[in-house]
């Protein structure tokens, strides 16, 4: 009987005919999502990430709306996932801002939307509301 040595060959070697094509697809993919965000939607969700009062505040005042507490209760800080998720948009020179972040609450979720016009270093808002699923229902928390 005759021993003969077997030699095993590495993974990438007996598995590289479908991980380049799979691996180029990925790159492909990645390089058109990075293309297609603008430069200005990156702008705005870094300017959002920089706005902590901006968010912080509404908040409070949503925290003091009844139907709010009644609905999905108080409301957790927003953390920088739902920023990057949510809907942004800044003009007039990063002075007004329209957006939609979710928002967690003790008894369930919703989007919390707000627009706001910056004087000096605070945001005086034009509107704070929250919309939720289930029940449908937008509440106006300033209008």
């Amino acid at each position: 009987m005759e021993n003969e040595l077997i030699v095993n060959k590495s993974w990438f070697a007996r598995n590289w005919k479908w991980f380049l094509p799979c691996l180029l697809i990925v790159i492909l993919l990645c390089t058109v999502v990075i293309t297609s965000t603008s430069k200005n939607d990156l702008a705005n969700i870094s300017q959002a990430y920089a706005e902590d009062a901006l968010f912080e505040n509404a908040i409070e005042k949503a925290n003091k709306n009844k139907r709010v507490l009644e609905t999905i209760g108080t409301i957790q800080p927003i953390d920088k996932l739902a920023i990057l998720e949510g809907n942004t948009l800044y003009t007039n020179n990063n002075h007004n801002v329209e957006l939609s972040v979710r928002i967690k609450g003790e008894r369930g979720n919703g989007k919390l939307d707000i627009s706001a016009r910056k004087k000096g270093t605070e945001w005086d808002y034009a509107k704070i509301s929250i919309r939720i699923k289930n029940p449908k229902e937008e509440i106006a928390v300033l209008k």
